[in-house]
């Protein structure tokens, strides 16, 4: 297959699979969506699924979350990790919504970036689940998964996003950043991996990586 033929394989075979990908994360708006994406940083979703419930219960606005106050939120979101910086990260950005955006999540990748604790991963997510507009966040899953199918060079998550949004259509990019993470927890992990199973990789990877997989 041509790198094109490997393209269109690639989004056919997974929309297949995840004809209608839903975002991973629960949440109701895009200030709860932007707190989950802030907490699943080195945590699984599933466990930020458990405790966005408990945290959304008490707060789930901007003004509600300060009024919380940041030691309450920090024993909420503990069993979710990096608690010094999530926890402040999320006080402190509820303030900058509460002053200086109306208590709005602005629709601007910039704006967003500017936030406390919010990297260009949260920011991707935010614009393209919450906003609908085309982002290709890039997390360990596609990472890897563009490396196994010979799309980038594995270097970086910042060229690998590049080479995602070089190769695939601008208007696939939403559906598919979920449908890639949905596809490499079910069939192409980075641990207990298959190439059997993995039938994408084993189809287009690159020879000299199934090669050494193989052994």
């Amino acid at each position: 297959m041509t790198k094109a033929e490997k393209v269109d394989y690639v989004i056919r075979e997974l929309g297949q699979l995840y004809p209608n990908p839903p975002i991973p994360l629960d949440h109701k708006d895009n200030y709860t969506l932007l707190i989950a994406v802030l907490l699943s940083a080195q945590c699984t979703d599933e466990r930020v699924n458990k405790i966005t419930p408990l945290l959304f219960s008490k707060a789930d606005n901007p003004r509600d979350m300060v009024n919380l106050g940041l030691e309450e939120i920090a024993r909420i979101v503990r069993p979710c990790g990096l608690v010094p910086m999530k926890s402040k990260g999320i006080y402190e950005l509820s303030h900058i919504l509460l002053n200086e955006y109306g208590g709005e999540v602005p629709a601007d990748m910039e704006a967003l970036e500017k936030l406390p604790a919010v990297g260009h991963k949260t920011a991707s997510v935010v614009m393209s689940q919450g906003f609908g507009v085309p982002a290709f966040p890039v997390d360990t899953h596609i990472h890897r998964l563009m490396y196994r199918w010979g799309f980038s060079n594995g270097k970086s998550v910042v060229q690998t996003e590049r080479d995602a949004k070089r190769l695939f259509p601008r208007g696939k990019w939403n559906d598919l950043h979920i449908q890639i993470i949905y596809y490499g927890r079910e069939y192409s992990p980075a641990r207990g991996w298959s190439l059997e199973k993995d039938y994408i990789s084993r189809n287009i990877g690159r020879k000299s990586l199934i090669s050494k997989l193989e052994k």
